[in-house]
């Protein structure tokens, strides 16, 4: 195994009769970075990260996670990761404490269990139940007992689904704090804005199958090239000035609003010069840049999924 990498997995196939959820799968993750995999409902995420975990055993190919294997070395493996659930539950009535202590327990090495309460904004609540907590303090918990063993690589699946904005930033902290730790960190989501902000690297997975792995920025630039530029002005014949921009390869009109659209690192400049050469007065200026949703919908479509 390449000592740089923490989770290979090869060529992986699991289907549930006639339904084949993962389908010749395969990636690695390196050491040390937030991994993110993502994909519409139903793409297969879930049960891919579960076959990594060893919750599942795949029909077919090979994983490995820190050198073991997830089926064969289960027992080895957990002692060495932590896991976040999508659809995890504790006792309506457990206290935080209580249920970081019964955590540990499960342990031969451990962390100490107040000051990662108290890193993860918990410590107040050390005393309350469970089911008094928020969407937000329930899934900071759930990480605490990801990382109350201390792992080498900890798995999160769909950890923000849910929860308000403010929730959701607190968590994106989190999971930098976790990768600065030292750990290295295997996401699921679907929400597009979480994977390009978090992930050093993505997998997109569609219909069971990894469609194109790499960081977002580069699959952005591979996918979705087109950038564009939105200016406000009045000035007359401002539309076939900006057609006549050698990088744009379109120009959108609305009033005194124009939409140009274009390739390359030089739309922007070439738009610049152009409003400076002809002295156009402008009201409004900005750019638009494609995003990793945007290369999502081009790679996944756009039709909704059940």
């Amino acid at each position: 195994m390449n000592p740089d990498l923490v989770i290979e997995v090869d060529a992986i196939r699991k289907a549930y009769g006639p339904t084949v959820a993962a389908d010749d799968v395969s990636f690695a993750v390196r050491r040390g970075e937030i991994f993110g995999l993502i994909g519409p409902n139903g793409a297969g995420k879930t049960t891919t990260m579960e076959c990594v975990e060893g919750l599942r055993e795949p029909d077919a190919g090979r994983i490995a996670v820190l050198g073991l294997d997830p089926v064969r070395d289960r027992r080895a493996l957990q002692l060495r990761i932590g896991v976040q659930l999508q659809e995890a539950q504790l006792q309506k009535r457990i206290k935080v404490w209580e249920a970081v202590a019964f955590w540990r327990s499960l342990y031969p090495t451990a962390i100490d269990g107040d000051p990662l309460l108290r890193q993860l904004g918990l410590h107040d609540k050390r005393d309350a139940w469970f089911m008094t907590l928020s969407g937000g303090q329930k899934q900071r918990l759930f990480i605490a007992l990801a990382l109350v063993n201390d792992p080498e690589v900890v798995f999160l699946d769909e950890l923000t689904t849910g929860l308000d904005p403010q929730a959701r930033r607190a968590i994106w902290d989190l999971v930098h704090d976790i990768r600065e730790r030292g750990k290295t960190v295997f996401l699921t989501t679907h929400l597009m804005e979480e994977a390009e902000r978090l992930c050093d690297r993505v997998a997109i997975i569609d219909h069971g199958r990894i469609v194109d792995v790499d960081p977002p920025a580069k699959l952005i630039e591979r996918h979705c090239p087109q950038r564009t530029v939105v200016v406000a002005t009045d000035h007359d014949g401002a539309a076939d000035r900006f057609r006549a921009i050698p990088s744009a390869t379109a120009v959108r009109r609305e009033g005194g609003r124009h939409e140009i659209e274009g390739r390359g690192d030089t739309l922007v400049t070439d738009v610049i010069h152009t409003i400076s050469e002809h002295r156009m007065p402008v009201s409004e200026f900005r750019t638009v840049l494609p995003t990793l949703e945007d290369v999502f919908l081009t790679l996944t479509g756009r039709s909704i999924r059940a």
